[in-house]
């Protein structure tokens, strides 16, 4: 067990289960236990509104966000090095349709309620606001514990962008100008180069004062966003280190694999990770870690070995900072 390291969050996809009691509404005060306030919440959070009874009473009850995030801070407190995740915007998925009696009666109860196993979908979409609701909420988590996040993003990255942002707001980073720097070098005595030094700086200002509002560190998961949007996730004066990470699962298997390819070879060296994006463990996984780990280097350039050892080094970097 010490070779594995969790992560606790709520995927976008469930975001509908969770009642956003930040808001002081009758409705979140009540805990939406109890069939009409269950409905009034759906009615609220879902695109349509359903009016379909029968749907709505198979929805889990929703749980109140406070409990989340009071249980997911236990959990990561109890894990040291554990991420949150994943977390995250999607505006492309839908809900399942209801189970019928026999699906019910025969479905793997250790599997989350709410996941498809199978079933066809409805046309309910989860409100984005209310997703974003969510989202920033674990993003304040994992700042208030200083973890490392994991963020899911589909037909969505403007949006993710754009929650960052507000979380960032008042605390972005100051970049120093190429006089400032000198001096500060003449005073200290050091000869770094400029990169070195506004690493050593960042680093500084990420390990002290009290929790921030933002995680320290952010991977987007499987990044299928343009190449354009790089600049914005990669400002030098976002306060969060932003790493993007890539799977055959999701990145090589379809015809948006070249838009991934001059993602990949525009991104910094040090931000570049590798994930297999499977739902199991074992030898399927690590074949396709391998898989993606030689793609990258061969897109980059590295030599097997090297490039390797610089995507652990990213890994290690992004978890534990």
């Amino acid at each position: 067990m010490d070779r594995v390291l969790p992560c606790f969050g709520w995927h976008p996809w469930f975001s509908h289960q969770i009642i956003d009691d930040q808001e002081s509404s009758s409705e979140a005060a009540q805990g939406a236990s109890d069939l009409e306030s269950k409905k009034t919440h759906y009615q609220k959070v879902l695109t349509p509104a359903p009016e379909d009874e029968e749907f709505i009473s198979s929805l889990p009850d929703p749980k109140p966000l406070s409990q989340f995030i009071s249980e997911t801070r236990e959990r990561l407190l109890s894990f040291p090095h554990a991420l949150v995740g994943e977390v995250g915007l999607d505006r492309a998925f839908r809900l399942p349709k209801a189970w019928t009696q026999q699906e019910a009666e025969n479905r793997n109860v250790q599997i989350t309620p709410g996941s498809r196993e199978g079933r066809k979908l409805s046309p309910y979409r989860v409100h984005l606001e209310h997703q974003k609701a969510i989202l920033k909420a674990q993003l304040r988590l994992a700042g208030e514990l200083r973890r490392a996040v994991s963020v899911h993003s589909v037909q969505a990255h403007g949006a993710v962008f754009d929650a960052f942002k507000e979380l960032w707001s008042g605390h972005e980073r100051r970049v120093p100008s190429r006089r400032e720097r000198r001096r500060r070098l003449s005073v200290e005595g050091a000869h770094a180069e400029s990169d070195a030094e506004d690493e050593q700086v960042q680093k500084s200002l990420k390990h002290e004062g009290p929790p921030l509002p933002y995680p320290p560190r952010i991977c987007m998961h499987s990044y299928s966003g343009p190449v354009e949007q790089l600049k914005q996730f990669l400002n030098p004066s976002n306060p969060s280190d932003v790493y993007f990470s890539f799977s055959n699962v999701i990145n090589f298997s379809g015809p948006s694999s070249q838009k991934v390819i001059a993602v990949i070879k525009a991104l910094p060296e040090d931000r570049v990770l590798i994930e297999s994006d499977l739902h199991t463990a074992g030898q399927q996984m690590d074949d396709l870690l391998e898989e993606v780990a030689r793609q990258i280097c061969e897109l980059r350039g590295w030599p097997l070995q090297e490039g390797v050892q610089r995507l652990a080094d990213n890994w290690k970097r992004f978890v534990f900072g």
